[in-house]
């Protein structure tokens, strides 16, 4: 996977300065740790930051991953749990990059007229095609409750 371009064979490169044009971008951080440099400095105590991390964003994701058949915001909590990982592993920055570029490519998709027509006339097209079949059920089988109502 790589931020750059979706060509295989290309290395994603993590830099902790983004320039473009010669001018820095302040609205997208450096790859890399975002950890107080006092837990920095001291390797015992940045591998258990870490693993502190790695252990939060773990259960966040799998409360996600609960949540996909249950009620509740799933891939919300999920992508959650990636930004808490993306503040401390390069991976998941690039992940979340990633993500939100495609994200940001369906969202242009789907504002262009001839896709939103598309949509529009397929989503149409199934109603209808809903309507019908729960016209033909009702007509052969009636609406039968499951309780009895009469019998009380």
């Amino acid at each position: 996977m790589n931020t750059g371009s979706n060509e295989p064979g290309e290395v994603a490169v993590a830099t902790d300065e983004t320039e473009v044009d010669g001018v820095k971008d302040d609205g997208e951080q450096g790859l890399g740790s975002r950890a107080p440099e006092f837990i920095k400095a001291r390797r015992a105590l940045h591998l258990s930051w870490q693993v502190g991390v790695f252990i939060i964003g773990l259960a966040i994701v799998v409360a996600g991953i609960i949540m996909l058949p249950l009620p509740g915001p799933g891939w919300v909590v999920i992508f959650g749990g990636m930004a808490v990982w993306a503040t401390e592993f390069v991976w998941a920055q690039l992940v979340l990059r990633w993500t939100k570029r495609k994200v940001t490519e369906a969202a242009q998709k789907a504002l262009d007229p001839r896709v939103r027509r598309r949509n529009i006339i397929l989503t149409s097209i199934g109603l209808v095609i809903v309507a019908v079949l729960v016209g033909i059920y009702v007509w052969k089988f009636g609406i039968v409750m499951p309780w009895k109502i009469k019998d009380q």
